[in-house]
């Protein structure tokens, strides 16, 4: 009687095993592919035939010339949050040490937006609240010896919406961000 049990275990096993670790998978894999080929290759973003990015994957930008993201450290290979919570002192510190940087960059004086001093919750995150893209519109513009107006349109033409309408808030992709700002330049 054991014996059956446990050869009907295995069975179950190996059938689970196929369906729910090869046949299902393939399965999305190809309805991703066939539905939405971009996306499910990684949403990658091409400048003159060659690969700059992900629009799912934030990068680092470093210099005054570009827009920077969240104060994330952009490994995909590390991300995930810090799950230190409000009361705790070392996110307390972080996000002070965050704000002092960003005060110091962006001149800013006031409340900073949220995004500008805290990390995403992935990590990983590519968007920016259109509020702490036009806090840099000043350093940008005069680093690149542009008009404010024109870097500050440039941000306003590049908002995303809410998904659907209401899930999500307004944001703005900083790699596009700093991919427009190129082209302006051209």
């Amino acid at each position: 009687m054991m014996r059956r049990q446990v050869l009907a275990a295995v069975r179950v096993l190996f059938v689970l095993s196929l369906v729910l670790g090869v046949l299902y998978p393939a399965a999305v894999t190809v309805v991703a592919w066939a539905t939405m080929p971009g996306r499910a290759g990684g949403s990658l973003v091409e400048v003159d035939g060659r690969v700059v990015g992900s629009a799912l994957v934030g990068q680092e930008f470093s210099g005054l010339e570009w827009f920077h993201g969240r104060p994330d450290p952009f490994d995909p290979a590390a991300s995930g949050p810090s799950n230190l919570g409000p009361s705790n002192e070392v996110l307390a510190q972080m996000v002070g040490e965050a704000a002092d940087a960003v005060r110091r960059a962006e001149g800013a004086r006031g409340p900073l937006p949220v995004d500008a001093v805290t990390g995403s919750g992935s990590g990983l995150d590519p968007h920016i609240s259109p509020e702490y893209a036009l806090l840099q519109v000043p350093r940008v513009a005069a680093a690149r010896g542009l008009p404010e107006d024109e870097v500050a349109a440039l941000v306003a033409g590049l908002v995303e919406g809410r998904t659907f309408g209401f899930l999500g808030e307004r944001r703005v992709n900083v790699l596009a961000l700093n991919l427009s700002l190129e082209s302006l330049q051209r």
